[in-house]
């Protein structure tokens, strides 16, 4: 992978986990999908409608294609992280989301853009898979009955971050598309799949104008915050899939969670930091041969 692509990834991986962090504090549900939204729409207005403006009046049936199942996939994926983050831990649903994705996102890259693997590549893949059981607490499974309901939310983390993380692979892959094979712009991508996100959730939610109001009212520093960095972290990783194997660069993406194991764990106060410290560090391993690979 190229230095340049890497460096991207490991920037958008720390601004993800910080936007991720902020999610789960907000404990928010569809109203607060609605208002992230709207305020990245908002906010990303100047560069967002100038690409409108230059690209779209030439998109045919296959961008608006793709344009639209990336925009369904991504508003499935961002509903189940959020009911996740309500019912587990962040340091359980992020990391099985984060681990997950770019595995499957890397098998269906090599299946279907013909992309290769090499042993180095293959060493990458237990790594992060070690890593991944570790970080989400997985020997937490053989604790006593005592740990019944410990167990109970580990399990319900567990699912949640397997559904999300084939959500992200499909809409990785969906977008690999969009920006390796039709040369569409990382950030014109992002803009226009928000706006048909948008046009999704606010008839969920338009029938609640005083819920909205609340939210708003209540996370409204998390809202902005979301609204407006989250999209940044996803448009350098678009950026990087431009110029490395979209193999490589999925996978490399696990290194957001080097900085969710010490930030979530510190700041929202989940348990087994130093199992999940180590995890991470494995996962930041299997990371590094990945990209070699």
């Amino acid at each position: 992978m190229p230095p340049g692509a890497l460096a991207l990834v490991v920037l958008a991986g720390l601004i993800h986990a910080s936007w991720n962090i902020a999610a789960k504090k907000a404990g928010g549900d569809v109203r607060f999908a609605t208002l992230t939204s709207v305020v990245l729409t908002i906010g990303w207005a100047p560069v967002g409608v100038w690409l409108v403006v230059k690209h779209v009046p030439s998109f045919g049936w296959r961008e608006w294609a793709v344009i639209a199942a990336s925009a369904v996939l991504h508003l499935v994926y961002y509903l189940t992280l959020l009911r996740g983050y309500r019912r587990a831990d962040l340091t359980v649903v992020y990391p099985l989301a984060r681990g997950s994705g770019p595995l499957l996102s890397s098998a269906c890259a090599i299946a279907l853009f013909g992309e290769h693997l090499s042993a180095a590549g293959a060493f990458g893949i237990v790594g992060v898979v070690t890593g991944v059981f570790l970080i989400a607490g997985g020997p937490r499974l053989w604790r006593g009955p005592h740990d019944r309901e410990a167990r109970a939310r580990l399990r319900k983390g567990i699912s949640y971050g397997l559904v999300t993380g084939a959500f992200i692979a499909s809409y990785t892959v969906v977008d690999g598309y969009a920006v390796k094979v039709m040369l569409m712009s990382p950030l014109l991508l992002e803009y226009v799949v928000n706006a048909l996100r948008l046009l999704i959730v606010v008839p969920m939610t338009a029938h609640d104008l005083p819920g909205l109001a609340a939210a708003w009212r209540s996370q409204r520093k998390y809202i902005l915050f979301v609204g407006m960095v989250s999209p940044v972290s996803y448009v350098l990783v678009l950026y990087a899939m431009q110029s490395a194997p979209l193999s490589h660069v999925a996978p490399a993406r696990e290194v957001s969670m080097l900085f969710a194991a010490l930030i979530g764990g510190q700041l929202l106060g989940e348990g087994d930091r130093w199992l999940r410290l180590a995890g991470a560090a494995l996962i930041a391993a299997g990371v590094m041969a990945l990209a070699m690979g």
